[in-house]
């Protein structure tokens, strides 16, 4: 019987396309409206992969300033040099939208009497600031950041925060990602997973595979209910 549902934040509560996407209506950014789809890729894609390198090296920086690393590599690469830009894209990224459905799916979760909570790559100052912009506050018991294990997802460290705050057994969580590597990493760990793949992309093809495939978050109640 599932009782706890952990959610990684960035692609899966929060739709991480949403600043570049918000900043290119603004007027003035015309630039930015030709190139914004390939900046938003670039930046997740840089974001993800300086974790990745950051955790193999055992050079941790926070969240943030991987952040502002990937979005500077998405900038010179789409030939944007507008420091204004740049502080416009920083300062979104802190109020990001939530996916439509998550508002909803997590007042089922609660009204089921389930823990829910976020374990993110993101610091606490970050999370914080989506959580509340998003009104999610209230459907959340807590919000845990890998800044207290000083270490990046996968790491096996991470996903052992949840059995320290919520003290279940692994088998009682469901871990729901959008992203197919860490879906991955929490399965291995022991925990039953879902992957949110909303671009229809393949599987990964890593040490472990999620439990569940989704097309979006709208199911997890009825997953967790079994």
């Amino acid at each position: 019987m599932i009782n706890t549902c952990i959610f990684d934040a960035y692609g899966t509560l929060f739709d991480v396309a949403a600043a570049a996407r918000e900043a290119a209506n603004e007027p003035g950014q015309e630039a930015l409206a030709d190139v914004w789809p390939t900046l938003a890729a670039d930046w997740r894609r840089k974001q993800l992969e300086y974790s990745w390198l950051r955790a193999i090296a055992r050079k941790h920086i926070d969240f943030w300033q991987l952040t502002q690393d990937g979005l500077d590599w998405a900038l010179e690469a789409s030939k944007l040099t507008d420091p204004a830009l740049r502080e416009r894209l920083l300062a979104l990224y802190w109020e990001l939208s939530a996916y439509s459905e998550v508002p909803e799916m997590l007042r089922k979760l609660k009204a089921m009497g389930l823990n829910t909570a976020i374990l993110s790559n993101g610091n606490p100052e970050m999370l914080n600031a989506a959580v509340k912009s998003a009104g999610l506050s209230d459907v959340l018991d807590d919000v845990m950041s890998v800044e207290s294990v000083g270490v990046f997802k996968p790491h096996d460290l991470v996903y052992e925060m949840v059995e320290s705050r919520f003290i279940c057994e692994r088998n009682e969580v469901l871990f729901v990602s959008a992203n197919g590597w860490d879906a991955a990493g929490a399965a291995n760990f022991g925990y039953r997973t879902a992957w949110v793949n909303r671009n229809g992309d393949p599987l990964d093809r890593l040490y472990a595979a999620p439990e569940f495939v989704l097309s979006d978050l709208t199911t997890i109640p009825d997953i967790a209910q079994g």
